[in-house]
């Protein structure tokens, strides 16, 4: 009988052995797989929140006031949820450091009402919102996917009146860099560039950077997108021999930190 054949009939005669040790194989590794971090195979104890982990904790799908957050600035706004969750939590953190908060690039105005929340309960910040309100200005076809006129369905009425017309809340409706004319003393602890384009972010780290308390953060929305090639090789250029390092996202932004 040739070795082949009493392989056959040994695993014949154990099929049943090894269907069970198959089973508890599997069984092991997808234990594993939902908790890598366990290094065992001990039942875990109840989770606290278990339907925020898709596999892992993810509490943008609405954990505690995010969801009701999500569903009244979503329609005014293309940035998905993962986003604005980092958006909010970099924001609350930023309103210890000293300077105002600033977004580049409006749109309709979906995150300037989330900042405009956080700004709202600090007694010394102010809220700074850079846009055309008019779509987007002209672009490098060698650069930019976006050509001009792209988002051109806002206005500056519409906005002002969704983020409101509060004194914390100050409006520079035209084109980057002239709408930071006469901003040159100030203190950033926070901004949020999100437009798009080569040129204008390129000019949105020349202003701001410099202004950036220690601390402070700057989150460009578009940095890992396909669609907004030039905002990424604007940001790496600019920081490319400065000792922050752009922190690059899976949602697709980059953050970066102003060191002491």
């Amino acid at each position: 009988m040739s070795r082949g054949v009493r392989k056959m009939g040994w695993i014949t005669r154990n099929s049943d052995k090894l269907e069970r040790l198959a089973d508890r194989v599997v069984s092991r590794l997808a234990r594993n797989l939902r908790h890598p971090k366990a290094g065992s195979t001990a039942p875990v104890a109840e989770v606290p929140d278990e339907h925020y982990y898709r596999p892992v904790f993810s509490p943008w799908l609405g954990h505690g006031d995010f969801g009701a957050i999500v569903e009244r600035v979503s329609p005014f706004s293309l940035v998905s949820p993962d986003r604005l969750w980092t958006l909010r939590s970099l924001a609350k953190q930023a309103r210890s450091v000293p300077g105002d908060f600033w977004e580049c690039g409006v749109y309709k105005g979906g995150t300037a009402m989330l900042l405009e929340s956080i700004v709202r309960c600090a007694v010394d910040k102010a809220l700074y919102l850079f846009d055309t309100f008019a779509g987007m200005p002209e672009t490098d076809p060698k650069r930019d996917h976006h050509r001009r006129g792209d988002f051109a369905d806002t206005s500056l009425e519409a906005v002002s009146g969704r983020v409101g017309q509060g004194p914390h809340v100050h409006y520079r409706p035209g084109l980057i860099p002239e709408t930071f004319i006469g901003l040159e003393g100030q203190r950033v602890a926070f901004a949020h560039v999100d437009v798009d384009i080569f040129s204008s972010v390129t000019e949105c780290c020349r202003f701001i950077y410099p202004r950036l308390s220690p601390g402070g953060v700057m989150v460009f929305d578009d940095y890992g997108f396909r669609t907004c090639p030039g905002a990424r090789q604007a940001v790496d250029a600019y920081f490319s021999d400065r000792p922050e390092v752009p922190l690059v996202l899976p949602t697709g932004q980059a953050v970066v930190f102003k060191l002491p």
